[in-house]
């Protein structure tokens, strides 16, 4: 039995234990077990009206929550079955391994022709040191790659430019996606190789093409014996985006002084301005059309990505199963008005290959993490196949979703076929990566 079927079978077997555990303490808990639910959603909903409020309400209200958490989890143990919760927790936390072999992913490409002057651009700063503590410079080096150290105060794009007129042949940039965007669209404009060097914070763009987020110096091997593959680039009001763009909640969040420093507390601060809380006309309207192409106002929150990603689900989520299909994802929270057939429709997601957004004046946006103001209309385009990316042959080549199932129902029906010995065919990815 190969490993991936035999981790269908493990996950299948911990998904039944865990039902079963949770079934017994239930019925043996009654009406204790209903009561402990009701306690627990009590507590979801302090901690929502936590979040939305400030001051001594907001801390009166998380506390009052961890408080119910914490007598729901009182009355587990006095009810005597705290050994079938700890059976079905244990289960749920071998079923959520077990699955992520069963899923895993490795992508097969062609190795590509090695470039002969290729050069990577790289900040000490970013992600807290990643590349200083990987010996980055050392490392290209060794494998025929001029590093060129981004210092405060230089231009990147000049740097890059001046590399390109020097003879570069393949470009690459460890550093936050900001820089990954930059770069990679000099990369598209002379229709040169990129390789993605996970040296930021967190990488996204580098986690959707499959590079190996922890293996800052090994990505380093895509200009040595790596594979191609292309994908996509966006783009608003001119300038590239590789991950997303947002506006609203984020985007305001991302303009306050302190929120490199202290990222969740600016969010939390932000959330409470977006919901209703703030003076009239604090901050500014946008417009925008939907799917249907009529127009709406009103949003707390616009995301617009370079391909759709996965949201709200439990599998795979805030991951973009595939970059190159040529469209922009939509997805828009509005602040609950009733449409034009009386419905509230809290959030919405779709995808198209253009979109804009209208507004009265400046609107602040959180463009790949990194805080701007744009004009309006803001105006958002996508470039299909753009970008020729790199990949070290060892990295798994393709987002950690591109094989993952975007229901539950679906994910049990694919972990049925695994482990009934479908194989590799019940798992390809979402769209095989083109060389």
């Amino acid at each position: 039995m190969d490993r991936r079927r035999l981790a269908a079978v493990a996950c299948l077997g911990c998904l039944t234990l865990a039902v079963v555990a949770g079934a017994v303490t239930v019925f043996r808990a009654l009406p204790r077990g209903l009561v402990t639910v009701g306690i627990l959603v009590l507590a979801v909903l302090a901690a929502w009206e936590g979040v939305r409020r400030r001051g001594r309400s907001r801390l009166a209200l998380l506390v009052g929550a961890a408080g119910l958490v914490a007598v729901a989890l009182v009355a587990v143990v006095t009810g005597g079955l705290i050994i079938e919760g700890l059976v079905a927790i244990a289960a749920l936390v071998g079923a959520a391994v077990a699955q992520k072999q069963a899923f895993a992913i490795r992508v097969d490409l062609s190795p590509a022709p090695r470039p002969g002057r290729p050069i990577v651009v790289w900040n000490p700063r970013s992600g807290g040191g990643k590349a200083v503590s990987a010996n980055l410079a050392e490392e290209a080096r060794s494998r025929g790659i001029e590093p060129i150290e981004l210092k405060p105060g230089d231009d990147l794009v000049q740097l890059v430019e001046d590399a390109v007129a020097r003879g570069a042949d393949a470009l690459a940039a460890a550093g936050g996606d900001g820089t990954q965007a930059l770069v990679a669209s000099i990369a598209a404009e002379h229709d040169l190789p990129f390789a993605c060097i996970p040296a930021g914070t967190r990488n996204h763009f580098a986690l959707d093409l499959g590079v190996d987020r922890d293996d800052v110096a090994g990505a380093l091997d895509a200009f040595v014996s790596g594979g191609e593959r292309r994908v996509d680039l966006a783009e608003v009001n001119g300038r590239t985006f590789v991950n997303n763009v947002s506006l609203g909640l984020y985007a305001q969040a991302v303009q306050q002084p302190g929120y490199r420093d202290a990222k969740l507390r600016t969010i939390l601060d932000t959330i409470p301005d977006l919901l209703g809380a703030q003076p009239a006309g604090a901050s500014i309207p946008l417009g925008w059309s939907g799917p249907d192409g009529q127009p709406h106002e009103g949003a707390v929150v616009i995301l617009v990505s370079n391909n759709i990603y996965r949201l709200g689900r439990l599998i795979g989520s805030g991951t973009r199963p595939r970059i190159d299909e040529g469209m922009l994802g939509i997805a828009l929270l509005s602040a609950g008005r009733p449409d034009r057939g009386g419905r509230r429709r809290l959030w919405r997601q779709w995808s198209a290959p253009t979109f804009q957004v209208g507004a009265a004046g400046p609107v602040p946006a959180g463009v790949d993490g990194e805080a701007l103001l744009l004009d309006p209309p803001l105006t958002f385009v996508t470039h299909h196949d753009a970008l020729r990316v790199r990949l070290a042959l060892h990295h798994p080549g393709a987002s950690p979703s591109a094989a993952q199932p975007a229901t539950m129902t679906e994910g049990l029906r694919m972990l049925i076929r695994i482990a009934g010995g479908a194989g590799s065919d019940a798992v390809q990815p979402i769209g095989s990566p083109r060389p």
